[in-house]
């Protein structure tokens, strides 16, 4: 018997601007809100067969490197093209090493996150 992955969670400032990025970037649908029993709203994307990434809010900044990190490849567009359309949405470019096949981003709240080459 073993678990399953059924979500990410991440700690932000700015959960309904941060979803929104991340909607973005990986086609989610709309985000749905519901509140826990101390009136804390979450905002979480939902999609069939992929886990959901849920925004939680909390009242600090983000301080340090992420000790969990999402990599991230394009469907369709070829690795600096997404790049490109990441920082459109409102990522930055951290680090474009040039003997590895990553480039790391922020997001807007400053969570770390890797852009690899597309799949086949």
């Amino acid at each position: 018997m073993s678990s399953r992955l059924i979500a990410i969670a991440i700690d932000c400032r700015d959960a309904d601007a941060l979803a929104e990025f991340w909607r973005e970037a990986l086609d989610y649908p709309l985000p749905q809100r519901w509140e826990d029993s101390h009136g804390r709203t979450y905002v979480e994307l939902k999609a069939p067969d992929r886990p959901s990434i849920l925004f939680q809010p909390v009242p600090e900044g983000k301080a340090g490197k992420n000790r969990l990190h999402l990599d991230v490849a394009p469907d369709q567009l070829d690795q600096r093209s997404e790049v490109e359309r990441l920082v459109t949405l409102g990522a930055r470019v951290l680090e474009d090493p040039p003997d590895d096949p990553w480039i790391v981003l922020a997001d807007p709240g400053g969570n770390e996150f890797c852009v690899l080459p597309a799949r086949s």
